[in-house]
């Protein structure tokens, strides 16, 4: 029996793969569009905290692929960057003095983390870390000595850092945060404490299913203060000398205010 040239069986199986391929399932692919309730939030002197409220959808490329994924959301706040000091006090000759302490480089002044169930259960460890999914992964870097570097997440100084500013509602994380409206549209509520840092904050939103990245994006909110307070904020970072004489000046005012009005003849 004669064998068909291999160029037919070529040509043959070419025209059955252009023939199957409009019946396979399109790639799965996901993007999210976000927003927040208010992109700048201001704040004036008797602020007493608030709460923004961030929503968005899960949309595909392809809506008529009909699978139900099991999404998993995770999203994380940062606020506006600063160097802190923790310090250690020991208790010695009767009285409480500072023994030893450590320096926090631009660390975020506010962090939240966010998500509809909890990390460890979204994502593998290595995922986690890699991704610094939860506070304990997010990175602090600190000076030690002439080294600059992040710690692991039971150093001591580290978990008074995190438990101080928890205390302040600086720093939190809730698993319970995210809700889903629908399997695609989801929110969650921001809260602002009384004393939230002024300046400009990142959103990121990560999207999981069966422990790996899907998709992220990001978005941004802003927190200013407005009227005299606004002003004297201003001044001082623009004009420095300028304010400081001033306020030099105030305080000697004051001062000699004082000492006439309580006076004794």
């Amino acid at each position: 029996m004669a064998r068909r040239p291999a160029s037919l069986r070529a040509l043959v199986a070419a025209a059955l793969l252009a023939l199957l391929v409009p019946f396979a399932a399109p790639a799965r692919a996901e993007r999210l569009i976000v927003s927040v309730s208010n992109a700048r939030v201001t704040v004036t002197p008797n602020y007493s905290g608030g709460e923004l409220v961030l929503f968005g959808a899960i949309e595909k490329d392809h809506p008529a692929f009909t699978e139900t994924a099991k999404y998993d959301l995770v999203i994380t706040v940062l606020g506006p960057r600063s160097s802190m000091v923790t310090r250690r006090k020991e208790r010695k000759f009767g009285i409480w003095i500072n023994t030893d302490s450590r320096e926090f480089l631009m660390v975020p002044s506010y962090l939240a983390v966010f998500s509809n169930r909890p990390t460890d259960a979204i994502a593998p460890l290595e995922v986690r870390r890699r991704q610094q999914l939860g506070i304990s992964h997010v990175l602090l870097t600190q000076r030690i000595g002439t080294d600059y570097a992040d710690v692991v997440a039971d150093d001591q100084f580290r978990k008074a850092f995190v438990r101080l500013l928890e205390d302040r509602k600086l720093y939190r994380e809730d698993a319970a945060a995210v809700k889903f409206l629908t399997p695609t549209l989801f929110r969650t509520g921001i809260p602002l404490p009384a004393e939230v840092p002024i300046g400009s904050y990142d959103i990121s939103i990560k999207l999981f299913a069966a422990g790996e990245l899907l998709t992220e994006t990001d978005t941004s909110f802003e927190i200013a203060k407005i009227g005299f307070e606004q002003f004297v904020a201003t001044a001082a970072r623009q004009h420095g000398i300028i304010y400081g004489l001033v306020t030099a000046l105030m305080a000697l005012a004051t001062g000699w205010m004082a000492s006439i009005v309580f006076r004794r003849d």
